[in-house]
């Protein structure tokens, strides 16, 4: 059974994660993902992409229960340089526009992908969470970077350290997302938004896409890299361990 359900309407693809309960990712559907990137991109009858999630939320990032199954500790640089950042640069170099839908609760990895579309619609219930160092993890998934390119450094490190949810209203307040809308007209919304885009010149808008990676997002891939090691020295600490084992067992992780 797939995880991405796709379809094609006036030539705006619609992709939906769909793994309940809460479209958390694992290795099925990142690959799913990255094989529904690359049809978007050699499909010239999808001119613009809409990602979103099934039910009521767009995701819960990474599955940690499935990191964990086999009982050793994780290569995330190996499993990151895999998934998320070949992903992450998918999206980044499709050259046409891809809308994010952001239906529900948003982050750790589910975040990154997020920030990596162009724009950002977010019903009003919609929360987002930085995450990862409230497992013990440092952000990747192109957060450290796409994150504090939207809001700042500042509001960036303050959502990192404190893994407090910002609601869409702040979202959209600082610039992390573009649109917010009632909960029953979002997918409405976005589709409305996307039809429009589909009817302009998709070509230029590659062309326009590919200028803003150049001056904003020009070290992608170098921060891709990068948070890949970074994830390493992370992954072998303590703190993760903790905070993984937390998880788990739903309580306060305790760190000191």
């Amino acid at each position: 059974m797939s995880l991405i359900h796709s379809s094609l309407t006036n030539g705006v693809l619609l992709l939906t994660i769909d793994r309940p309960p809460a479209n958390a990712f694992n290795l099925e559907l990142i690959r799913e993902l990255q094989k529904a990137c690359r049809l978007a991109e050699g499909d010239a009858q999808a001119r613009v992409v809409i990602l979103t999630g099934a039910g009521h939320v767009f995701g819960a990032g990474q599955d940690l229960a499935e990191l964990r199954a086999g009982g050793e500790r994780i290569p995330y640089r190996q499993h990151l340089l895999e998934t998320y950042n070949p992903l992450i640069l998918q999206m980044r170099q499709m050259e046409k526009p891809i809308l994010a839908a952001i239906n529900g609760p948003c982050a750790g990895a589910s975040l990154g992908i997020a920030l990596a579309c162009d724009m950002r619609l977010a019903a009003e219930n919609a929360r987002f969470v930085v995450g990862f160092n409230g497992i013990g993890l440092a952000p990747d998934s192109g957060v450290s970077l796409l994150l504090p390119a939207l809001i700042g450094l500042g509001r960036a490190s303050e959502l990192t350290f404190t893994n407090q949810p910002i609601s869409a209203e702040k979202a959209l307040a600082w610039g992390l997302v573009n649109r917010v809308a009632a909960p029953e007209n979002l997918a409405a919304e976005s589709m409305n938004l996307a039809i429009e885009l589909s009817h302009g010149p998709v070509g230029v808008f590659g062309l326009s896409k590919r200028l803003y990676n150049h001056a904003v997002l020009p070290n992608l891939a170098e921060t891709l890299e990068y948070e890949s090691h970074i994830q390493e020295i992370a992954g072998s600490r303590a703190e993760h361990k903790e905070g993984v084992a937390a998880f788990l067992e739903k309580r306060a992780p305790k760190f000191d």
